[in-house]
């Protein structure tokens, strides 16, 4: 009986679309020959990594499952800068006691994806050696390896030179590129990955290693995720879908993946989820009403490895009962806005409860959706958009509002 051949890690990123640019492929193929340290940075602008970070996160986690080692490198010191990349106007400075809480925050998320366990994936925060740096040492010994004019051919520079790019962002790339260079000394770390618009960063930071060190080191950048309409990966009418379960509920995240157009399913899966190419292929091949099972998985399958299991089987629960056929309940899963009993008691109009609970942004947007007929309340349709909601409406102390086909929200007094 042969031996089943293992595939490389970099076919493995490659096959399931994380790859959009690299370093030389031979070279890095016998990188992963051996057990490599790699490295992906998060900057902590927010107390919660969101959908958009998702990518990085999951490569890395392919990576750790293929025997080499993650670090991920939260941004404490690189936030007090701000990276240009992608901006069109400088970002605000943020102090450096929120920075520090978000980077606790998102230390805590990543633990559900790798394991740090013995060492096995590593969470460092490139604040505990940036924030050190004596600024003339810097220049002199890092500033120096630097050209002006190559710099500013970066993309990331490029596109804020004409809004205006200030002394303070330039310096990120030489901060970034810093950051290689350290991980490379204390970790042996020799590959960083990023988003497509990271690629100036992370070169700059293999040619600093090998300027000081005489010693090669490697990128990889995944392309920008953009949904099949051409919208951004992760934005909705309400915003960023978060991984944390209490800015994005479990059922919300659930919805999210379970709504997405049909011909972004199969990649989504290869992005994802775990399962293996050969299902992929077949859940991708579905097409009609058969699709819906593909994206009940895509669903199921992105929230588990999110929020667990138990959370996922909630959420896939939930959304059974409120769409499936016959007598529909109000599960625990879905999201619940609560609302002052006295005012409740008071009454009020719909269109002013459909933006306060939060399935409409404004109230012009909820009396809009109400009058084209997609308001409904405990499955009933809203037949005025200022019709009076009161005690009388709740059922079992609680009722349920929708807007549209698919976007839920429970309502109970406080």
């Amino acid at each position: 009986m042969g031996r089943i051949k293992v595939k490389e890690i970099f076919d493995i990123l490659k096959e399931r679309g994380f790859i959009e640019q690299h370093t030389d492929e031979s070279e890095l193929r016998e990188l992963f020959k051996k057990s490599v340290t790699c490295y992906v940075g998060f900057d902590p602008t927010g107390k919660s990594l969101h959908i958009g970070h998702l990518l990085p996160v999951m490569a890395l986690t392919h990576i750790q499952r293929a025997g080499h080692r993650p670090i991920a490198v939260v941004g404490g010191g690189t936030t007090l800068v701000g990276d240009p990349s992608g901006k069109t106007e400088m970002r605000p400075i943020m102090p450096r006691d929120e920075i520090e809480s978000n980077a606790l925050s998102i230390k805590k998320q990543l633990m559900r994806f790798l394991d740090f366990d013995m060492g096995r994936a590593l969470m460092v925060n490139n604040a505990d050696w940036l924030t050190k740096l004596n600024y003339i040492d810097f220049l002199r010994d890092i500033g120096r390896h630097f050209s002006v004019n190559r710099m500013l051919t970066a993309e990331s520079y490029k596109m804020r030179l004409e809004t205006g790019l200030s002394f303070i962002e330039f310096n990120y790339m030489l901060l970034q590129a810093y950051d290689f260079w350290h991980l490379f000394k204390h970790y042996d770390c020799r590959l960083q990955m990023g988003g497509s618009d990271q690629w100036g960063n992370i070169v700059a930071g293999t040619d600093l290693i090998r300027r000081l060190e005489r010693d090669s080191a490697h990128c990889i950048t995944f392309p920008l995720i953009t949904t099949a309409s051409g919208a951004k990966m992760g934005k909705t009418a309400k915003g960023a879908v978060w991984l944390d379960s209490e800015m994005t509920s479990p059922y919300e995240y659930y919805q999210y993946w379970i709504n997405q157009e049909d011909t972004d399913i199969k990649r989504f899966l290869f992005l994802f989820t775990f399962l293996p190419v050969d299902e992929v292929e077949r859940l991708g091949s579905l097409e009609g009403a058969d699709i819906r099972q593909a994206k009940e998985i895509l669903a199921f399958e992105a929230t588990k490895i999110c929020h667990g299991e138990q959370d996922a089987l909630k959420a896939r629960n939930a959304a059974k009962e409120l769409f499936g056929n016959g007598e529909q309940g109000i599960s625990d899963s879905v999201p619940e806005y609560q609302i002052d009993k006295a005012a409740l008691e008071k009454g009020i109009p719909a269109f002013i409860l459909f933006e306060q609970a939060g399935l409409c942004n404004t109230r012009s947007d909820a009396r809009r959706l109400i009058m084209q007929g997609g308001g409904y309340i405990n499955n009933e349709k809203i037949e005025a958009f200022d019709q009076i909601i009161d005690m009388k409406n709740e059922k079992d102390g609680a009722m349920l509002l929708r807007a549209g086909k698919k976007r839920y929200m429970k309502v109970s007094t406080s």
